[in-house]
Formats: structure tokens, sequence, C-alpha cells
């Protein structure tokens, strides 16, 4: 049976990423992978057609799919927008929240031919790979109430964190396979010191342990865990953690691999249907002149393929390919250093699928 993929290009550098890793997608077509591709607007993109960053178009073709890729979404130019509720990010949280889309799956790799474009030491990053795993439907970016409203003569402006035990226990069960299927280490990333909802998440977790003895489970502090993760990095495995601790720490974690360009991630509901896209943004002031790095989309494709479409061979011939150019010193402008060739968006999209071709 024939299966769906959604495509939403989005806004900024989003339509160029994506239509390098739809070249993928149409490989694997003629490799014998039944799927169906079809295309959406979303974020800016959907406001600017339809007023709406999520139009209802796209959100019934999104509960249809089997699974989703997405290039970026938001810009400077829908920053103004006075009602929040249009800006272009609202299309993204609201596919997150009607689609189900708990668990948010960040690998932190480091290829080994990229370690002299890492901010760290080689030494200190070589051989990395920590998969991040970040609550995604709830927490403070969900939380209610919310608003900006005048108190004693002057704006305040608040939001709420919070979890209930079934969201920390869903996202901690999807930790503790994960970790079971890696390095059986799992590192809880909280701040329950200070926060009483990330108490009762250190509760949940610990509640969990016991139901997993072959996996180590040890608990952080967000502050000390941001520290550790530049300090030495290759102590983590897998490490889970709330909405906002999981978006801050994940973006921190893809410098090490020498650029966000090259770090997929997916969502996932219980049902393992997933949106995949690559970890950096819009990029909006390079946009339109073929310089971004569209190797996270790929990888995304990669990932879609392991976790949604269950084709692990098909997404590890992928990941082989771009590990080749790679080996071929081709490197778009966020990765290049000396002794290596800059090449545009669609030249380095079209070496991966020269590569995967001949794989």
């Amino acid at each position: 049976m024939s299966r769906k993929i959604l495509i939403l290009p989005g806004d900024g550098i989003g339509p160029e990423i994506t239509a390098e890793a739809v070249k993928i997608l149409k490989a694997c077509q003629q490799q014998g992978l039944d799927i169906e591709l079809e295309d959406a607007l979303v974020g800016g993109a959907g406001f600017d057609a339809e007023g709406d960053p999520l139009p209802k178009a796209t959100l019934e073709k999104a509960k249809a799919a089997d699974a989703i890729l997405l290039g970026a979404v938001g810009g400077p130019k829908w920053d103004g927008l006075e009602d929040i509720q249009k800006r272009p990010e609202k299309g993204l949280l609201g596919l997150r929240k009607h689609l189900g889309l708990f668990a948010n799956l960040r690998p932190a790799l480091l290829y080994p031919q990229l370690a002299e474009a890492s901010s760290l030491k080689p030494e200190v990053v070589a051989g990395l790979d920590i998969m991040i795993l970040r609550e995604l439907t709830g927490g403070i970016y969900f939380g209610q109430p919310r608003g900006i409203e005048e108190r004693d003569g002057q704006r305040v402006g608040f939001n709420t964190y919070v979890y209930s035990e079934g969201e920390i226990e869903r996202i901690g069960r999807a930790a503790f396979e994960m970790a079971r299927k890696r390095g059986r280490k799992l590192c809880s990333v909280d701040k329950a010191n200070v926060l009483e909802v990330t108490m009762l998440w250190r509760e949940v977790m610990n509640r969990l342990a016991p139901e997993y003895p072959d996996v180590e489970l040890s608990h952080m502090y967000v502050d000390n865990a941001a520290m550790q993760l530049v300090r030495a990095p290759k102590q983590f495995d897998v490490m889970v953690t709330g909405n906002m601790f999981g978006d801050i720490l994940s973006d921190a974690a893809a410098m090490l691999t020498g650029s966000i360009g090259m770090l997929p991630s997916a969502s996932l509901n219980e049902r393992n249907q997933g949106m995949y896209e690559p970890c950096h943004g819009s990029a909006p002031d390079i946009a339109g002149q073929g310089v971004a790095n569209p190797l996270a989309t790929i990888l995304s494709v990669a990932m879609m393929l392991r976790y949604s479409l269950d084709e692990p061979a098909l997404a590890e011939r992928i990941e082989t390919a771009v590990g080749r150019v790679l080996d071929d010193n081709l490197r778009t402008a966020d990765i290049a250093y000396p002794g290596t060739r800059e090449v545009s968006t669609q030249e380095m999209g079209d070496a991966v699928l020269a590569a995967f071709n001949h794989a």
C-alpha cells in the first residue's frame, strides 16, 4: 500500500533545501519505495496565501500523511504581525499539537570529516554521538494561562510552565526505549532545585527507572547540562528533557558537530507518524542565494525512512551517501574550511544523489 509523504517547504531557505531532499525521495521511489508526494503551505507562506500559518487544507493533508517533511518557517517579514496566533511559528506549533508529535528526536552526530569545523577542539568532539529527546507538545510553550496584560499601571507578560504525570511518563518511556537501543545511558535534564514542575519530572523518571534495569539513569540540572555539553559532551548518550530546555540544549549540541546545517530531527507521535525537519531555522539572510546546507534536510529523510516508513536499509544508504560526499571534500559555506571545495545548495544535493544512486 502506497504511503503518503507531505512536503511543507515553508519559508526562507525552506524551499531550497526541501527541493534537494525531494530528489532523494524520488530516487527512493525509483528503487521501489511505494510513496506518494504532495505539497502544501505552512508558516509565513500559508499566512501570505490564506491568512493562516496553518491553513485547514494543510492540516487535513498532514493528518492523512504517513510522514511529513518540513523545510523551515518564519522570518522578519512576519515579525510585525500583532496577532501572535498568525505568526509563522504558530503553524509549526499547531502541527505538533494537532498531530500529537510529543517526542522530538534531535541527534548530535559528528561526522569525522567535520571535526575541524566544530567550535571545540577535535579531541573533545571526535566520535560524538548524542541523541536528545525533547518533549514537544507540553511545557511552557503551550501552558495556560499566558498573555500580556496591564497590572498596576504597567504591562506584564506571563506564561505557565506545566506538565502532567502522563506527559512526563510518555516521553520518559520513549527515552528509556531509545537508550536501550544505544549505549544504555539516559540523562534526564531538569531544574528540580527551583521549579516544582521539574520536581515532578524527576519523580516520574525515577519511578520509571526500575522498569528499565538495563539502563543507567542520571539527573542533571539544565544549567550544568549546558556547561557539560561544552566541557565534555561525549559523557552523554541519550538526554531527555522538557520542551523549552530541549529547544535550547539541542541547538547548543548542534554547534558541536560543526554546523547546525548538518543536524536532522524527527517529531513522532504514538503511532510513529512523524514530521521530519532540519534543526536549523529559515535563515532569511541567505534565502535565495543558493548557499544553504541541504544535508540536515536530506538526513531528515533518512530519519523518516528509519522511524516512520520502516526502511532502515534506504536510511543507511542515504547516510552513507552523505559521508561519501564529505569524504570528497565537498562543503557548503557553513562547513567549508581551507582545503575543501565550497559548493552550492543544488550542487551538494546533486552530489548526494549521485552517491546514493551509485551505492
